[in-house]
C-alpha cells in the first residue's frame, strides 16, 4: 500500500462526511498525521480538482474533479449501461421508479435511477449509497452472495434507518433464505417511511450476483396483495432479461449457497 495515496483517500473520505467544510487542523486530527503533511496532500488534490478551498475561511471541501471521475465510473459500468433500457421498461410497465444497484462494502450504490412515469417532481438518486440491510436491493444481492461473504455482512453493523429497519441477524438470515426461495426481496418502510421496495438479483457471465434491479414507491402502490405479486413477477422477469444481457448462465445463483 502506498501511504501517500492511502492518506489522500482518507482526506477525501473525511471531506465526504464533513458538514460543510474542514480546515487543515481538523483534517490532520481526523486523519492522524501532521498538519504539514495534510497541507501538502490538500495542495496536490486541489491542483487536480479533487478539492477546493474556500478563500474566506481557508477550509476545504470536495471538488468538481470527483464528479467527472464518478460519472466516468457510472458511464463505463456494464451493469448500468445494460440496465438502462430494462429499467425504463419496468418503470413504464409498473408505473413506479426503478433503481439499479451494486454492493460496495456494506452499502448499495445506486448506479441507475429510472423515474416514475408522470410529471411529478422527483429527486435523482443515482450515486446514493444505502445500507444493504435496509433496502430490497441490498437483500436481493446479499441472499445470493457466497456463504462466507453473506455471513460477514450479517456479522457487521446493521444500521437502523427507520423504525422498521431490521438489525437482528437472525431475522435478516430468515429473510435472505426466503429471498433465495422466491427470487425477490422486499422492504417495507425500512429505508424511507411510507415507501417500499421490491428487487431481484442480477447475475453476470460468471454466474455471480452482479447487483440488483428493483421498484421503489409508496407502500400502497407496491404492497397491496394484488400489486405485490404482480410487481414481484415483473421485477423477476426484467432481472432475468438483464442477467441474460450480461451473459449469465441459466443456473446463475444456484451455487451461491455453496
Amino acid at each position: 500500500m502506498v501511504q501517500a495515496v492511502h492518506r489522500a483517500f482518507h482526506v477525501l473520505r473525511e471531506l465526504a462526511t464533513a458538514t460543510p467544510r474542514l480546515g487543515v487542523t481538523e483534517l490532520a486530527d481526523r486523519v492522524g498525521v501532521a498538519k504539514p503533511t495534510v497541507h501538502a496532500l490538500l495542495r496536490t488534490l486541489e491542483a487536480e480538482g479533487m478539492v477546493v478551498q474556500d478563500r474566506e475561511t481557508g477550509k476545504y471541501r470536495l471538488g468538481p474533479g470527483l464528479v467527472t471521475l464518478g460519472n466516468a465510473y457510472l458511464d463505463s459500468h456494464e451493469l448500468r449501461t445494460r440496465a438502462v433500457t430494462w429499467a425504463d421498461l419496468l418503470a413504464t410497465q409498473v408505473g413506479s421508479a426503478v433503481w439499479v444497484g451494486l454492493l460496495t462494502g456494506r452499502e448499495v450504490l445506486v448506479v441507475h435511477h429510472a423515474f416514475r412515469p408522470g410529471g411529478s417532481v422527483q429527486v435523482l438518486e443515482t450515486g446514493a449509497t444505502l445500507p444493504w440491510n435496509a433496502c430490497a436491493l441490498g437483500k436481493a444481492i446479499a441472499a445470493f452472495l457466497p456463504a462466507e461473504r453473506r455471513t460477514g455482512l450479517l456479522a457487521g453493523e446493521l444500521p437502523r434507518v427507520t423504525g422498521a429497519s431490521i438489525d437482528a441477524p437472525d431475522l435478516l438470515t430468515a429473510q435472505l433464505d426466503r429471498v433465495r426461495e422466491t427470487g425477490h426481496a422486499v422492504d417495507e418502510q425500512e429505508l424511507t417511511l411510507g415507501d417500499a421496495g421490491i428487487a431481484a438479483p442480477v447475475f453476470d457471465r460468471t454466474g455471480d450476483v452482479a447487483g440488483a434491479i428493483g421498484l421503489v414507491g409508496p407502500v400502497e402502490h407496491l404492497l397491496t396483495d394484488t400489486a405485490r405479486q404482480e410487481c414481484a413477477i415483473a421485477v423477476r422477469q426484467v432481472a432475468r432479461s438483464l442477467s441474460r444481457d450480461l451473459g449469465a448462465p441459466r443456473n446463475a445463483g444456484l451455487r451461491a449457497s455453496d
